[in-house]
């Protein structure tokens, strides 16, 4: 069974890692928003890269207004 340890983390996982909601996540995932990638049809995030991301403060910025 992964850990959420693991190198590369599930969409699922990554809420759990995040404590944050799955759908916003797939949502910030399909934007391009959070680092991150499609294998097949599956999202995987490494989470050093997540780690990263938040600290940078990318993850607090608000989102442009679609034109």
């Amino acid at each position: 069974m992964p850990s959420i340890n693991d190198k590369w983390l599930t969409l699922d996982e990554l809420a759990a890692y995040l404590k944050m909601g799955r759908t916003k996540l797939y949502t910030l995932a399909q934007q391009g928003r959070i680092p991150g990638g499609k294998i097949g049809s599956q999202w995987r995030f490494d989470r050093e890269e997540i780690d990263a991301w938040i600290k940078s403060g990318q993850a607090a910025k608000p989102a442009k207004p679609m034109e």
